[in-house]
């Protein structure tokens, strides 16, 4: 079986940082998703997805994101069964986030272009035991190659 989702969006709100009785960081939050089509003369409808997190990533989530920012989670979805306050059954749904990603370079003072003679920014690494990611977010200079083909087997 295959329950994968990934969203990118805005977050519609703060989130929301609580610890249960054990001690373990729960997050949540709403991301506001478009929709990629629309109807001729429409306007694209707007999808209001909750999303929850654990442990680490609902500390990171606390801790880095706020409201308006744009917000890729990866995760699975999830059904829940509840009853209200009048006793009706109630089916909620929620997207259970394993990871949630910056979709947008930060800027200062958020949504202020960054200065034009700002040094390149250099994002910090993750040891993952294979070679580094390219990390330089100014444009890199390339060299032309001789059109020598020499000793290449294609």
């Amino acid at each position: 079986m295959l329950n994968k989702v990934i969203l990118m969006g805005r977050l519609t709100r703060e989130p929301e940082l609580r610890t249960t009785q054990s001690g373990v960081s729960v997050v949540s939050f709403t991301l506001a998703v478009e929709r990629d089509f629309t109807a001729r003369g429409e306007e694209k409808a707007t999808d209001f997805i909750d999303i929850v997190a654990w442990r680490s990533t609902a500390d990171f989530v606390s801790k880095y994101f706020r409201k308006g920012q744009l917000v890729a989670a990866e995760g699975r979805l999830q059904t829940r069964k509840w009853e209200d306050k009048e006793g009706n059954k109630r089916t909620s749904f929620e997207v259970v986030a394993d990871n949630v990603y910056f979709a947008e370079r930060k800027q200062e003072g958020y949504g202020a272009p960054p200065p034009q003679d700002a040094p390149p920014q250099r994002r910090p690494q993750r040891d993952s035991g294979g070679p580094p990611p390219f990390q330089l977010d100014a444009p890199a200079t390339f060299a032309e190659l001789d059109d020598d083909d020499g000793d290449l087997p294609f």
